[in-house]
């Protein structure tokens, strides 16, 4: 048995050799000549899955270690009998945790506070849910829009129209599919006429795909003047990307917001189980998977959660300004986008950090936004 792998996939290979041979490969380099003989296929966002890459290969099972799934013909999959499986909310807690490290970071240079703001959440599956219940918890006035799941939740009133969050939000933050066409597209869902519409010193975050926003027309707008505060991780056109963009928005990064260590390690287990699965077998995680919850620093505070004391923990945890300076840094030289991702050592998540303190309602509050903690 044959599986062919990304090879910056963390653990894939000790997971995974246990099955048969393991060809490691760079994630732009896997390609159908690759898969002629691969009875399995693991792969990023950065590999297009489709009948160009598997078209007359022995590939019988695809899986992904990722949330997203545009880059996955899933249709072709069915329809040529090919298991699929992703590892769907696997990195929600990492992306919530960048866009509250990020929001936190902004409030603290621009000197205002987040519970006076109300964040607008477009998307709420997995991670705009996590990110929904962390902002509510801390105090956050937020709305929240997703035509998909408006029917079913049981928070109704908390969802509303695209055009009611982005008239009425001081924050808007994206967390949806890149959807191309149909009655709930969002390709160039941030065009022009939307950017246009916003009022000056709005703030735009986007962790979810590039094209989500219109990044031609959001230079074109910044250039000329609109006050706007943008934070983006992700690009039109990866790894090309408008770099004069660049210049004009707040925080930029290189598509790592779903890079945590514990995301990874949740990404390939919950691929790891679905081929199990497929193959019927129930082989066990060997030696090789470190534990997701080593505690890595204690910190020992006698008051209750503010905003001043996340941001200081947030910050101890991921200085976000770091992979900013990197990514500024590297502008003009050849392939850097995807070396900077291979190259992106992972942070660690909240729950890493340990925070003791002298009152159990404290340390509840403290848990409720990720944090371990333990009453002293």
């Amino acid at each position: 048995m044959k599986i062919v792998i990304d090879k910056n996939i963390p653990y894939a290979y000790e997971l995974f050799n246990q099955f048969g041979d393991v060809q490691l490969l760079s994630g732009r380099d896997i390609t159908c000549d690759s898969l002629r003989k691969a009875d399995a296929l693991i792969v990023r966002s950065i590999t297009k899955v489709d009948d160009k890459l598997l078209l007359d290969t022995s590939v019988k099972f695809v899986g992904t270690v990722t949330s997203g799934v545009d880059h996955v013909d899933q249709d072709y999959l069915l329809n040529s009998s090919i298991a699929f499986a992703s590892a769907a909310g696997c990195n929600a807690i990492a992306v919530s945790e960048y866009v509250f490290s990020a929001l936190l970071w902004l409030a603290q240079r621009d000197c205002f506070f987040l519970c006076d703001k109300v964040i607008g959440i477009i998307g709420v599956g997995n991670i705009g849910n996590y990110l929904y219940k962390k902002l509510r918890f801390f105090g956050v006035s937020t709305l929240l829009c997703d035509p998909l799941l408006v029917k079913s939740s049981d928070n109704y009133s908390d969802f509303c129209s695209f055009e009611k969050v982005i008239s009425e939000s001081d924050i808007l933050t994206f967390h949806v599919p890149l959807v191309v066409d149909g009655p709930y597209a969002t390709w160039h869902m941030v065009n022009a006429d939307v950017i246009e519409s916003l009022s000056d010193i709005r703030v735009l975050v986007n962790t979810s795909r590039g094209s989500v926003f219109d990044n031609f027309a959001l230079w074109e707008a910044l250039k000329g003047g609109k006050k706007l505060s943008v934070i983006l991780d992700v690009w039109e056109n990866e790894p090309e990307l408008l770099w004069p963009l660049l210049r004009f928005v707040d925080l930029g990064t290189p598509h790592i917001a779903g890079s945590t260590f514990e995301g990874k390690i949740r990404g390939i287990m919950q691929i790891f189980d679905a081929y199990k699965v497929f193959l019927g077998i129930n082989n066990e995680y060997n030696n090789y998977i470190p534990s997701l919850f080593s505690i890595t620093d204690y910190f020992e505070i006698y008051e209750d959660i503010n905003q001043e004391i996340l941001f200081c923990l947030s910050n101890f945890i991921y200085n976000i300004t770091i992979d900013d300076i990197r990514l500024r840094c590297s502008i003009g030289q050849p392939n850097v986008f995807d070396q900077l991702r291979q190259e992106y050592i992972s942070r660690r998540e909240w729950s890493s950090i340990c925070v003791k303190s002298s009152k159990s309602v404290f340390v509840e509050r403290f848990k409720a936004l990720g944090f371990n903690s333990i009453c002293i």
